[in-house]
């Protein structure tokens, strides 16, 4: 199961993390996004020990989306030793988000 980040747990789950983090930008009345989020919880399941696979709802949590330029959503982030190392925007096939986290491992 995705963790859910908000604005007060980003720093510590995201920025201070040992592992990999992906996050996942969306929102509940964004289509493509309900499409990207099954997606992002299976590989939440698949990563489950490796990476930290987490979801930013825009509408409630709005600081860390802005501090990163996330303008369109689903906008999915890769984070590693804090600094972004892959930028997904819209809906990408799940291979994209896999390679972007092994890549980062």
């Amino acid at each position: 199961m995705a963790l859910e980040i908000t604005d007060a747990t980003f720093e510590e789950v995201v920025l201070k993390s040992d592992k990999p983090v992906v996050v996942d930008f969306w929102a509940a009345w964004c289509g493509p996004c309900r499409m990207v989020g099954p997606v992002i919880e299976e590989i939440s399941n698949e990563y489950e020990g490796k990476a930290v696979v987490g979801k930013v709802d825009v509408d409630a949590h709005q600081q860390y989306a802005a501090q990163y330029g996330v303008r369109n959503i689903p906008t999915v982030l890769v984070f590693k030793n804090g600094e972004i190392v892959d930028r997904k925007v819209g809906v990408s096939p799940k291979q994209a988000y896999t390679d972007a986290i092994d890549a980062a491992l």
